[in-house]
C-alpha cells in the first residue's frame, strides 16, 4: 500500500479558504468534506485537510498557533519550472494571499512563497533536475 500524507491546517473561515485555494487551481475530495472540513488534493498521495478551528482543536490538547504571529510549519510544494513558481505566487496574491519575502535563487533551486488567508506559509520551489550541485543553502 502506498503511504499518503494528510496535512491538517486550522482555518478561520472555511468558505474563504476553499475559494482561495480553488483560485490557485487545487481541487477537493467530497468524500472527506463537511461543513467543518474539506480535503484539498495536492497530488495523488498528498492531501491538505482544511479544518475550522473548532474542528482542528478536537484533534489536539494544545492551543492552536496563530499563524499570523508565529510559525509552526512551513509547507513546501515543488513546481515544474521557475515560471510556474512565479505564476503560483501571482495567483496566491491575486486571491488575497500575501508575499512575506523575496524570491530565492540558488542556481540549482529557485523558490518563492506566500502566506494564505490564515497566515500559513507555503513555499513553492523548482529544483533543476539537470544539475548535480547539492550545495548547502545559506
Amino acid at each position: 500500500m502506498t503511504t499518503r500524507i494528510f496535512v491538517n491546517l486550522p482555518v478561520k473561515q472555511l468558505d474563504r479558504s476553499i475559494a482561495f485555494f480553488a483560485r490557485l487551481g487545487f481541487t477537493f475530495d467530497a468524500r472527506f468534506t463537511d461543513d467543518s472540513a474539506i480535503c484539498m488534493i495536492v497530488a495523488d498521495n498528498i492531501f491538505v485537510m482544511l479544518l475550522t478551528e473548532p474542528r482542528f482543536q478536537g484533534f489536539t490538547p494544545k492551543a492552536i498557533c496563530d499563524a499570523t504571529l508565529s510559525t509552526e510549519v512551513l509547507l513546501c510544494l515543488s513546481a515544474e519550472s521557475r515560471e510556474r513558481v512565479d505564476e503560483i505566487i501571482r495567483q496566491a496574491v491575486a486571491a488575497g494571499g500575501s508575499i512575506y519575502s523575496e524570491p530565492q535563487d540558488h542556481g540549482f533551486m529557485y523558490g518563492h512563497g506566500f502566506q494564505d488567508l490564515d497566515g500559513h506559509i507555503w513555499e513553492i520551489v523548482f529544483m533543476d533536475p539537470g544539475t548535480q550541485e547539492h550545495a548547502a543553502v545559506p
